[in-house]
């Protein structure tokens, strides 16, 4: 069974989504810290990236944002949060969301939120990430995504075990069995990289 101390959760800065989106961002935040996990998260304050801050706030768990210098500058940050690690830019900060984390979750969201996942995937592929990548597709936000990764697979773009590189889940409330349960993966996936 895979020990679980560390989360880090992608996710969106807009303030005007769907409620939906907000109260999958709360359960997320609730079912971390009932099940004692630290989380890792972008370090705003508004969107789902606030609402997942404020949550874990108001439970007494432990959140750490990660934010380059130039968003700190502009006052992004979520002020009441653990810790706050500044990066020199974004490149620096999605390396830093991969170290010492146990999982990665993604929830809905922007170009961002794609940009972190699929690098995290990419990086799965070739050995260099083995974590668990969990992705939150709630009423079938991530179904486009899902389909094209599907697609790379059977036009051969990418290997059938690389369907193992992520797990889906569409509730908030399955993400811990996920995690527990995602496929075992090593550094040895480099060699079986290309297709």
């Amino acid at each position: 069974m895979k020990e679980i101390k560390q989360v880090t959760v992608y996710c969106a800065s807009s303030a005007k989504l769907a409620d939906k989106y907000f109260d999958a961002a709360k359960r997320i935040g609730e079912v971390l810290v009932q099940h004692n996990v630290t989380v890792m998260y972008g370090g705003g304050a508004v969107g789902l990236m606030g609402k997942l801050a404020d949550t874990v706030i108001e439970n007494k768990g432990t959140i750490i944002g990660v934010m380059p210098s130039f968003m700190h500058q502009v006052e992004w940050q979520h002020k009441g949060i653990n810790e706050l690690i500044l990066t020199e830019d974004m490149a620096a900060r999605k390396k830093r969301f991969l170290q010492g984390t146990d999982a990665l979750i993604t929830l809905p969201g922007g170009c961002g939120t794609l940009e972190e996942l699929m690098e995290a995937v990419t990086l799965k592929r070739l050995g260099v990430f083995i974590k668990p990548i969990i992705i939150l597709n709630l009423d079938g936000f991530y179904d486009p995504l899902i389909e094209m990764l599907e697609r790379c697979i059977s036009e051969k773009f990418m290997r059938e075990e690389h369907r193992e590189i992520w797990t889906v889940i569409q509730q908030p409330e399955e993400l811990i069995e996920a995690i527990k349960n995602a496929p075992e993966w090593d550094h040895s996936a480099i060699n079986f990289a290309a297709v």
